[in-house]
């Protein structure tokens, strides 16, 4: 019945005595389809795995080591900005050196933690999912001095710890509703907002240079003379020779002070400012990027030639040191304090979603309003759980956004390798001593540099203004201008004022963010866009 066997298919059999020559010819066609078959299969699995969905790029895991050098490449991008604060914060509350290189390490810890939640995501609340390295945001350092001068040593520390604290948890409550203040912040406010920070942190950096206005390194000491007459009337008038001395009585400051303005400290400096110009004109790429971590590197080998700067701080330090939560005590949760915080925090966040939007278009991955949520919840996470470990509100760095640019890789793995790493850091004291330890004019002419450019940005976001065609705008960076000068100029003028509210008036950030939103809000309405917002995030480089 099946006389043709397997050739019953269609094809001749090899055996049928019918054959002619020409059939015997196609015989071994079915074994030779049999063999097309097996190559169409494999060449068709072969085209089926290329033509599977290319792995998305922010998703990328690279290769460890690569990944290890890459992310290292972000934490020194960020360095020296992320020490910058603490170094500020910890002299103005004057803590001793051991606490100030404690508040350093656990910056580092803490930045480590922020960033590995913010890149890797945590449950659907927490983590933009892009590569995003957090630090400490230079916007809250104004008023965090003004209240460590209201409220000098541990319990000042506390007071600012418990503020941030209770700002992260309000943060966190808020971060679904900042796409709805975005209209209030167009760039003539974040521009101007954004100069005033820079204006402002220039003081601290001059005073790295020359000496604090006050204390060791002020420009004037009481003459020893005028001290020792001074003694001898306090020791006169405890036998009643003379009357007793009216309270607070003491004599003016009138000897200029060696220590204020010390020719080599003014070189120092000049030498790491230099030194930094430099490697931004003539470096390139990855290099360029570091130029004031390099620069200060340069100003500490200088000052070791010196004698300026010695190790023994450094010897000191243990090699491993546990990040230890409350180290300076319970928080103490002031309410003024607080809402001077929240200020702050609604400033990083509006700051926070413009850069989210511009990095999503450079990642091409789409910014739904539950993945923005997610990544301003985590902003105000992450300065929870810095002030929880005794450390600052924490934002996403923009040098960072400029590497991915720079690098093209957009993965986000990268900066969770990166997060990793600066765990580490914090984990080892002895890099916060060695930080502790530079001079303040090493300091001071990286400040000079990262805190210019701070004013500098807001500078180039207000470029983008229409005041031209919109007169009014000039009007609202001319007095946001003018009262975020007050406290730098007339440091007195709350003197009549409730010492409760000092902390959030003495702040001229603050008080050029409300003079800002409100003539904006006045002159021109509530007319700000995200695309605004992206826009000067974009432009932003601090």
């Amino acid at each position: 019945m099946h006389r043709h066997g397997k050739a019953s298919a269609g094809f001749p059999g090899a055996n049928d005595p019918r054959q002619t020559g020409q059939d015997k010819r196609f015989a071994n066609i079915p074994r030779r389809l049999h063999s097309f078959t097996w190559a169409e299969k494999t060449l068709g699995d072969m085209m089926a795995s290329q033509t599977k969905p290319p792995v998305d790029p922010v998703d990328e895991i690279l290769p460890p080591l690569r990944m290890t050098t890459l992310g290292l490449q972000h934490v020194l991008v960020m360095y020296a900005g992320a020490v910058a604060v603490p170094l500020i914060v910890g002299r103005a509350l004057k803590l001793s050196p051991e606490d100030v290189a404690f508040l350093i390490s656990a910056d580092l810890f803490c930045c480590g933690i922020a960033t590995i939640i913010q890149s890797l995501g945590m449950t659907r609340w927490f983590g933009i999912q892009l590569p995003v390295m957090m630090g400490v945001t230079f916007a809250s350092v104004g008023p965090m001095v003004a209240m460590a001068n209201a409220y000098p040593g541990p319990d000042g520390a506390r007071m600012i710890f418990g503020a941030i604290i209770g700002a992260g948890i309000i943060a966190m409550l808020m971060a679904p509703f900042i796409g709805k203040m975005l209209k209030f912040f167009p760039p003539l406010v974040t521009g101007t907002i954004i100069l005033v920070i820079g204006v402002t942190l220039m003081r601290v950096g001059n005073n790295w240079i020359f000496g604090n206005p006050v204390g060791p390194t002020a420009p004037k000491l009481v003459d020893p003379v005028a001290l020792g007459w001074m003694n001898q009337l306090k020791d006169m008038a405890g036998t009643g020779a003379v009357p007793a001395l009216p309270e607070n009585f003491a004599p003016a400051p009138s000897v200029q002070n060696p220590l204020y303005a010390r020719p080599v400290n003014i070189v120092i400096s000049g030498v790491v400012l230099v030194a930094i110009l430099l490697i931004a004109r003539f470096g390139r790429g990855f290099v360029a990027n570091i130029a004031v971590l390099l620069g200060m590197l340069v100003g500490a080998a200088l000052t070791i030639l010196l004698g300026q700067m010695t190790f023994d701080k450094v010897a000191e330090a243990p090699w491993f040191g546990i990040v230890t939560p409350f180290h300076f005590g319970m928080p103490i949760f002031d309410p003024v304090l607080i809402v001077t915080m929240v200020l702050v925090m609604i400033v990083v966040m509006i700051e926070s979603t413009g850069m989210f939007l511009a990095l999503g278009d450079m990642t091409g991955r789409k910014i739904t309003p539950e993945r923005l949520s997610a990544g301003l919840r985590t902003d105000g996470l992450g300065t929870l759980i810095g002030g929880v470990f005794n450390t600052f509100p924490y934002t996403s760095f923009s040098q960072n956004v400029g590497l991915v640019g720079v690098t093209g890789i957009k993965s986000r793995f990268i900066c969770v390798a990166g997060g990793v790493i600066l765990i580490l850091f914090g984990l080892v004291p002895k890099m916060g001593a060695a930080v502790e330890s530079l001079p303040t004019a090493v300091l001071g002419g990286a400040g000079l540099v990262m805190f210019g450019m701070v004013a500098a940005t807001g500078i180039r976001i207000l470029s983008a203004v229409d005041f031209a065609g919109n007169r009014n705008n000039l009007f609202v960076v001319a007095v946001a201008l003018g009262f975020g000068m007050i406290p730098l100029i007339a440091p007195d003028f709350k003197q009549w004022m409730p010492h409760a509210i000092h902390p959030l008036i003495e702040s001229g950030i603050l008080l050029a963010t409300i003079a800002a939103v409100v003539l904006n809000a006045f002159f021109n309405g509530t007319g700000g866009s995200v695309e605004d917002a992206k826009r000067a995030a974009s432009m932003a480089d601090h």
